[in-house]
């Protein structure tokens, strides 16, 4: 590490440090709001999730999941069950579980490298659940079918330019390795007792992120007041800082006072999704900033998608 990192990172930790002790009732609340959060949401949607899936792919039970899909998917982006199999858990049960499902598909040696960076730079997106639930009621938007071409359709095409164009060559050399891996699968028991075990770890480092980085959400809050501007436009800028930092408090800040900008931040997710992220990556050779490289491309097009069509949705 050098003198510069050293010198930014021990000035970051106690300038977050003295805030926290000088407004100590604010960041609590801050804090409990990323606590429930985690508790409220992430925690039933996702845990399940994790348990079922990390059984699925121990037991080597990714042909039969995906059988019915595979004739259509798999003729679409030429690969095996087990990336199909990613394809369809991240794209239906959103982040992170498309990032969690992609490093364990490549850590059973079910996928190679190649096939787990594709899946990472398009399946890791928003819930549909989260999105239609959430999202598009708090924006205030009635229409549903135009944004979830914006939401999902993007990133699937994007997925397929992936497949053909960048990852082509390289995935094709690997077009006959067998999907499965590892052949000897565990028991019902030992994969439900290991499965549990790396969820539960999993959710835990999650709501980590959660609580911390709505705690940050002081940072933006104390920021405003030093700025010449209005009550109105102080939230404003506070709700947008929110998203770059969480995007479902960052969401719950602004409300539908800028449905544009909430729509078009989507695909990135805020700094909180990135770092869960590399949180479900991280004991692989997978790389967190290949994923937010193409995380900012996909956040490019769908602002030029918008753009192009604001005046009929919006």
């Amino acid at each position: 590490m050098t003198k510069l990192k050293i010198y930014l990172y021990s000035f970051g930790a106690f300038l977050l440090t003295l805030v926290i002790l000088s407004f100590p009732g604010n960041c609590l609340l801050l804090a409990l709001n990323g606590l429930n959060l985690w508790f409220e949401k992430m925690i039933p949607t996702l845990f399940p999730f994790m348990v079922l899936s990390g059984m699925i792919i121990q037991m080597n039970l990714t042909d039969s999941f995906v059988k019915a899909l595979n004739p259509v998917l798999g003729r679409l982006f030429h690969l095996n069950s087990a990336c199909i199999y990613g394809i369809i858990v991240g794209f239906l049960c959103g982040f992170p579980m498309g990032a969690h499902v992609a490093a364990r598909l490549y850590e059973e040696k079910q996928i190679t490298k190649e096939e787990a960076s594709l899946l990472l730079a398009f399946c890791n997106n928003i819930g549909p659940v989260y999105f239609l639930s959430f999202v598009l009621p708090t924006l205030s938007l009635t229409k549903r079918l135009p944004f979830l071409l914006g939401m999902y359709g993007l990133p699937f095409l994007y997925g397929l330019f992936l497949r053909y164009v960048i990852y082509g060559g390289r995935i094709a050399m690997n077009a006959q390795r067998n999907s499965h891996g590892n052949q000897t699968a565990p028991s019902l028991l030992q994969a439900l007792d290991d499965s549990i075990f790396r969820a539960l770890g999993s959710i835990a480092k999650l709501g980590g992120y959660m609580i911390f980085f709505n705690l940050l959400f002081i940072l933006p809050v104390l920021a405003t007041r030093f700025l010449p501007v209005g009550e109105k436009l102080s939230g404003l800028l506070t709700g947008f800082a929110g998203c770059f930092l969480e995007i479902t408090g960052g969401i719950g800040l602004l409300g539908d006072k800028a449905p544009f900008f909430v729509l078009c931040i989507l695909p990135f997710g805020g700094l909180s999704c990135i770092a869960q992220t590399y949180s479900m990556i991280k004991d692989t050779d997978l790389s967190v900033l290949e994923y937010v490289m193409h995380k900012l491309i996909l956040t490019a097009i769908t602002v030029c998608f918008y753009l192009l069509s604001a005046d009929r949705w919006f």
